[in-house]
């Protein structure tokens, strides 16, 4: 296990640890999902706005990338911050399956329905809430109204949770036309399952692996956490052992950020057993020496992927993206979302759904669709964007290709931000040269700390609650 020592030594594709520095930077920031990010989405979106983005996404001919939240879980999760439903009655599933079907008939009235769907992802919740039999009505009705790819070609992804679904199961989506697959594992230790609700054992999780390589799904994620109650040192190597004995193709390791005056479920874990910020750093710091020695990449914050992976693939291409499912390989695509709380990006505007399924149903029963906001972006919004996306995802970018890019002088325009890059600089974190912007390794970690200086919207939002940088 790593030593506490200030730094290590440096390998390609990964991380520089420098305790001194994550000390001194390691401050709560926004994730960059998107740019602007939620926080600033309003309400002031027009039916005329979004008519308007619509026809100017037809123009471009564009792939499409399409969304679906399930928002329906079987069982709480302590630490869960995402919109959820908790209930065992299963008959709540088919009135939202019903508005759901409508919201994707609505938005394929407007749209040229031709464009290719080269990304589709099913989220929650727990999309395997669903029996099988409702996810080929969902997965029928999305191909009535979109162009989905008949040849495999896509990147068709769905998120389960190992306890809902059967080996029989995962045949049946592979056999619907999902070819991959993103398996919340969390924690493995028993002791952490029951503190957080959530319980999944090696031996399914293992099934369900065997399953997936048997139907020939083209890549496995899986998902972990570090900082939950009752976790330590030993017990997440432990984990990670297991995890790694499985060999996905993507691993995310995010960090339990306990906020319970935001997600009052988390209010059900107990404050005395979290590990503590240094414990979690030692896990994290941990985890990534071992998924290094592994040969796993450091794509960027807290996603590590196999070489050959169309991720890592993506980065090395400089073709890599981030959207509200995270590090992606499809940044061409326009994004429809479907389903309460979804957000979309289409040309210019984010849209972003009703949080509450009331509001939800009610919009649609209207014939109305079920935007409760969003946020239009202006010139200077989409080059901050193009900075932010460059540096987070593929941790440089060359002044002449925003310049040219958008008519601008970078230093000039970014004058503020490239002085608060300048400590940035001294320390160790990145580099600025006459082409452009590298972030080096020991900024690798930081690097959503290095895009907040290209973020106009900062300073305002300093009362808006984000997670720590780490």
């Amino acid at each position: 296990m790593p030593s506490t020592s200030p730094t290590l030594v440096n390998t390609a594709n990964t991380a520089l640890w420098d305790s001194n520095l994550i000390a001194r930077y390691d401050l709560s920031g926004p994730r960059y999902t998107s740019y602007p990010t939620a926080p600033q989405f309003h309400n002031l979106i027009s039916d005329s706005d979004i008519a308007a983005a619509l026809a100017r996404s037809d123009s471009t001919g564009k792939p499409l990338s399409i969304y679906c939240h399930i928002p329906f879980c079987d069982t709480v999760c302590y630490y869960c911050a995402c919109n959820k439903v908790i209930t065992a009655d299963k008959r709540k599933s088919i009135p939202y399956l019903e508005r759901l079907f409508k919201e994707m008939a609505m938005m394929a009235s407007k749209i040229d329905r031709h464009r290719a769907v080269d990304q589709l992802h099913w989220g929650g919740g727990t999309p395997t809430y669903l029996s099988l039999e409702q996810m080929t009505a969902l997965m029928r009705e999305t191909r009535r109204y979109f162009n989905l790819h008949s040849d495999d070609s896509g990147e068709y992804a769905l998120e389960i949770h190992p306890a809902s679904v059967t080996p029989q199961t995962l045949k049946g989506l592979r056999d619907l036309g999902f070819n991959r697959l993103s398996i919340g594992i969390q924690d493995f230790d028993p002791q952490v399952q029951e503190a957080v609700n959530r319980f999944n054992s090696v031996e399914e999780v293992t099934r369900l692996i065997k399953q997936a390589r048997d139907s020939a799904y083209h890549s496995i994620s899986m998902d972990l956490i570090y900082g939950l109650p009752k976790q330590s040192l030993n017990s997440i190597a432990k984990t990670l052992a297991a995890v790694i004995k499985l060999s996905p193709d993507r691993l995310s390791v995010f960090n339990y950020a306990h906020m319970p005056h935001l997600f009052k479920v988390q209010k059900q874990i107990d404050e005395k057993a979290l590990p503590s910020a240094s414990e979690k750093l030692d896990m994290l710091h941990y985890i990534i020496e071992r998924l290094r020695d592994e040969g796993y990449v450091y794509i960027g914050m807290d996603h590590f992927a196999k070489p050959g992976d169309e991720l890592a693939r993506a980065q090395a291409d400089g073709k890599l993206h981030r959207n509200f499912q995270g590090y992606a390989t499809h940044g061409h695509c326009d994004l429809l979302a479907f389903g309460v709380s979804a957000i979309s990006q289409i040309d210019n505007l984010y849209l972003q759904n009703h949080k509450q399924l009331d509001h939800y149903y009610q919009a649609l029963d209207q014939n109305l669709a079920p935007v409760a906001k969003g946020f239009a972006m202006s010139q200077d919004d989409h080059i901050r964007k193009a900075v932010i996306m460059g540096l987070i995802c593929q941790f440089h970018i060359r002044f002449d290709a925003i310049e040219q890019a958008f008519g601008i002088d970078f230093k000039h325009y970014f004058e503020q931000a490239l002085a608060q890059l300048a400590a940035m600089e001294s320390d160790g974190l990145l580099t600025i040269d006459k082409q452009g912007i590298h972030v080096l390794a020991k900024g690798r970690l930081l690097i959503r700390r290095i895009c907040m200086a290209f973020d106009a919207y900062i300073a305002p939002a300093t009362k808006q609650s984000f997670s720590k940088i780490i």
